[in-house]
């Protein structure tokens, strides 16, 4: 396939090099109060331009990538089930569908039972004091068979192709040193058990319809002050995987990716060093980060580390009431862009929706300020800074794209896709603090455009 695509990119090189083509162009430019909206067309002439040039070299390829989305949590799911049927449809096909107003969401995070974003605290197999169970014959779905589920269900009819990754905030609190949903460890003698839970997760999931492309083995393993959450230290969670988790899967035939970390970008150690060892590595997909602390660069060490091994960003929120021009141009920066420069397969906000008044979430440590992609006030929707952000790329770059090479040139951060139809996807936010005019370069051809500062544009090169 990649043989194929670089054959591809050489003829469409070798066409364009003396007919011009055209690029369409979306703009977020705060200052002007322009959301999202569709500019007039860039002509691609044989011109020479003296100024900053973004330079497109289709012929240097790196990752390819599964997509951009969000977080499906409980309360996005209540938030979504409240709204009338009929304006629900509307927005979950905005969010998923494929239309020319839709923002086509291909990739979504589930919580493996309860994240700090619902209600109450549950565990998929919660035991009373003494009752005992080794083989879970009591797991369940429980709770998410309420709202989750048939949110999700409504979201698969609309974009049946979207890929779904699983993420566990606690294992059930029987299974804990501490036997408490928040903080703790868990027990080496229910490693065993704990590998069967995630077994169980992804099958009864299937039995509802849902593949589980992948799951990480514990959001944010080094902050066990959430509720719910749990501290696994690399070493634990390196066994975990090498004597119960890989094992389980390959007993069970179970192909979902497994991936690590899930953590911020401040302890790439943490990843290296379970990926050091090869009898654990063989089991395990890749890393998965959040940029709460560290620099989005440090992806780019562990794929030297490991260049073999794939790399996700998944969790970044943003706080109430939320700033468009700060939010974008930050989270454009270090996530839509940076975290693609650096190596990253998705790029996943944190998460679909809000309420009015930020709720649910847990008591003794949910997230009170998480401000979603939407917010959602009965039937009435207002989109936030996420939303945009997310958009300037789901909406443009289809899952199987391929990151490209681009030149980046001062106050000019961009990063480049090629699509599976040929088409080039080029992302640029003008960081710098004065209007910026600049040319994009493909092949022989050039097409200028003009950013005011903080601005945000996805050019679409139709070939």
């Amino acid at each position: 396939m990649r043989k194929f695509q670089i054959l591809l990119i050489s003829l469409l090189l070798a066409a364009c090099s003396g007919k011009s083509f055209e690029s369409s162009v979306w703009l977020t430019d705060p200052g002007l109060e322009i959301l999202l909206q569709e500019q007039e067309k860039i002509t691609f002439s044989k011109t020479e331009y003296p100024g900053p040039v973004i330079e497109i070299r289709p012929e240097i390829q790196y990752q390819e990538m599964d997509g951009f989305g969000f977080t499906l949590t409980q309360g996005t799911a209540k938030h979504l089930l409240g709204m009338n049927e009929s304006a629900r449809s509307e927005l979950l096909k905005e969010l998923f569908g494929d239309g020319e107003k839709d923002i086509r969401i291909n990739y979504l995070r589930l919580s493996i039972a309860a994240s700090d974003l619902n209600e109450t605290v549950f565990s998929y197999h919660d035991l009373d004091e003494g009752e005992e169970d080794p083989d879970l014959e009591k797991f369940d779905l429980g709770p998410d068979r309420e709202d989750v589920i048939p949110v999700l269900k409504e979201i698969m009819a609309i974009n049946p192709d979207i890929k779904l990754m699983g993420s566990p905030w606690s294992p059930p609190a029987w299974m804990k040193d501490n036997k408490d949903t928040r903080g703790g460890k868990l027990l080496p003698e229910n490693y065993e058990a704990y590998a069967l839970y995630f077994v169980k997760y992804i099958q009864q999931m299937a039995d509802e319809g849902f593949v589980i492309d992948a799951v990480t083995v514990q959001n944010e393993p080094l902050h066990p002050g959430n509720n719910p959450s749990l501290l696994m230290l690399p070493e634990e969670q390196r066994d975990f995987i090498k004597y119960h988790l890989g094992p389980k899967f390959e007993e069970f035939g179970i192909q979902t990716k497994i991936i690590i970390y899930d953590h911020n970008a401040d302890r790439p150690d943490y990843p290296i060093s379970i990926l050091d060892d090869p009898e654990a590595k063989k089991y395990i997909d890749g890393s998965a980060f959040h940029l709460y602390g560290g620099k989005i660069e440090a992806l780019s060490e562990v794929h030297r580390a490991h260049p073999d091994k794939n790399l996700y960003f998944t969790e970044q929120w943003i706080g109430s009431p939320g700033d468009l021009a700060g939010d974008l141009a930050w989270h454009t920066k270090n996530l839509i862009i940076g975290a693609s420069r650096n190596w990253a397969r998705t790029v996943l906000e944190w998460n679909l929706s809000s309420a009015p008044d930020l709720k649910p979430f847990t008591d003794r440590g949910g997230c009170s300020l998480c401000l979603g992609a939407v917010t959602i006030k009965i039937n009435q929707v207002f989109r936030n800074p996420a939303y945009y952000i997310v958009a300037h790329a789901s909406k443009f770059v289809d899952a199987g794209s391929i990151r490209i090479d681009s030149t980046e040139p001062e106050g000019l951060a961009n990063v480049a896709f090629q699509r599976p139809d040929g088409k080039i996807v080029l992302i640029v936010l003008n960081e710098s603090r004065e209007v910026k005019e600049f040319a994009m370069k493909y092949g022989e051809l050039s097409g200028v455009s003009v950013m005011n500062p903080g601005a945000v544009a996805t050019f679409v090169l139709s070939i």
